[in-house]
């Protein structure tokens, strides 16, 4: 039965016709949170930004007592650079980037 779910799990993820989803009828598993549609990314970070975040979502959990996970952080984060409106099309790099972020946000950063 593993099998069997590990394969149309494989194939849903796998499938083309639509790039993005929706959820759908209830099944086996956690129930759905998002009020959007939604792809699965993989993106790779570095292990220091792992453990930032990590220690982040404890920091968080410790004050308020919200859990809020890793992926919830990042879209956070993207979602407040798009709505702050700071343009970034003359972005040359990703440290260019970075470095623009942490000055808008206040930071020191070089």
């Amino acid at each position: 039965m593993a099998k069997k779910r590990a394969t149309r799990a494989r194939s849903r993820s796998m499938s083309t016709r639509s790039p993005t989803r929706a959820p759908t009828k209830p099944g086996p598993g956690r129930p759905p949170v998002h009020q959007e549609t939604w792809s699965k990314v993989s993106v790779v970070l570095f292990d220091r930004q792992i453990v930032h975040l990590d220690r982040l979502a404890g920091e968080i959990r410790g004050k308020s007592g919200k859990l809020l996970n890793r992926a919830e952080i990042i879209r956070a984060l993207i979602d407040g650079l798009i709505d702050s409106g700071m343009d970034i099309t003359s972005t040359g790099s990703e440290a260019d980037l970075r470095a623009r972020v942490a000055r808008r946000l206040g930071s020191p950063f070089r």
